[in-house]
């Protein structure tokens, strides 16, 4: 070959677009909740961009999260195609259900999202706004049933922590955990339980058909579009957010984790994702590599330190 041609040969490689990766990601509830949802917006938007040449979704629920966690660290160690989506419930399940697997058995990619909590009844309840929430579960905590996402969550640690402001003994609250979002909508509007709590989005389309009475969300201020009062300005001092991040499996190199990381990174700032955010009303916390990992030590220290003021962990 001639030099010259030798040289353009090299250079067309090298110019040449990587091959796209083929990612699975787990889903570890049940289809419908919130980590469903970020799995399958991550399946969007990284086949629409070209990100990933294919991108397939698995759902293991249970035990808010530590079910699939458990199987994704002793069956994906080493494979760096292998992602999982979990967040702050999954810190709190960890503890609650005290997971032989944690958080430090896999490679932290990026947090993702974040939601705010929000409070619902069903459109016929008698509870029409926060304040005949607050009378009855202060005159009698075990009347008012919460239905919520998996033990120890952000859900449940939510309704503790409206306890605490109320004056209310956390630990006589009436909370029935759900493993997925489709389940604990169903026994909300089937009035199973007597409120129900959990991120915004999921009870978007219910309060907009006029299924769900919306009476307060966990922010620090009214969220713009959201017809809703705060639970600060209802008297209620709570603020709390729920967030979702990916990670990556155990035992990959750090040339791996770059390649994810960058994957991560075209994803969250391409025109799909951006897209998908507004639609499902998530607001973007993007943080990534270093400053992720160690924002997630703090939130694992804060979280086991609510989860103990609650007595929801000794």
């Amino acid at each position: 070959m001639r030099p010259f041609i030798y040289a353009a040969a090299i250079m067309a490689a090298l110019s040449a677009p990587a091959v796209a990766a083929d990612y699975s990601i787990i889903a570890p509830a049940a289809p419908g909740g919130g980590w469903d949802q970020t799995a399958r917006a991550m399946q969007d938007a990284l086949q629409t961009e070209k990100i990933s040449s294919s991108v397939q979704v698995t759902n293991v629920p249970g035990a808010g999260g530590t079910i699939g966690l458990a199987q994704f660290v002793n069956d994906s160690s080493g494979n760096a195609n292998a992602l999982i989506v979990g967040g702050y419930v999954m810190v709190g399940a960890i503890l609650t259900n005290n997971s032989p697997v944690t958080l430090k058995d896999v490679t932290p990619i990026a947090r993702l999202t974040g939601e705010y909590e929000a409070i619902v009844v069903p459109a016929d309840s008698e509870i029409k706004t926060l304040a005949d929430l607050v009378a009855k579960l202060k005159a009698d905590p075990g009347s008012v049933s919460w239905g919520g996402g998996s033990a120890g969550g952000t859900d449940q640690i939510a309704t503790g922590l409206i306890a605490k402001a109320l004056g209310v003994d956390p630990t006589k609250i009436n909370y029935v955990a759900f493993s997925g979002g489709g389940e604990a909508l169903a026994a909300i509007l089937g009035g199973q339980v007597t409120a129900g709590i959990s991120s915004t989005s999921e009870f978007e389309s219910q309060v907009a058909s006029g299924g769900l009475r919306l009476l307060a969300v966990s922010a620090p201020q009214r969220i713009e579009g959201v017809d809703a009062p705060t639970l600060k300005e209802s008297g209620v001092d709570v603020e709390i957010q729920n967030w979702r991040m990916v990670a990556a499996a155990p035992g990959i190199t750090a040339e791996q984790e770059a390649a994810i990381n960058a994957d991560i990174e075209k994803m969250v700032k391409s025109a799909k994702w951006q897209e998908l955010l507004k639609t499902r009303g998530w607001a973007d916390t993007y943080l990534a590599g270093d400053a992720f990992k160690a924002q997630l030590d703090k939130d694992i220290a804060a979280t086991s330190t609510i989860l103990k003021d609650i007595g929801l962990v000794q």
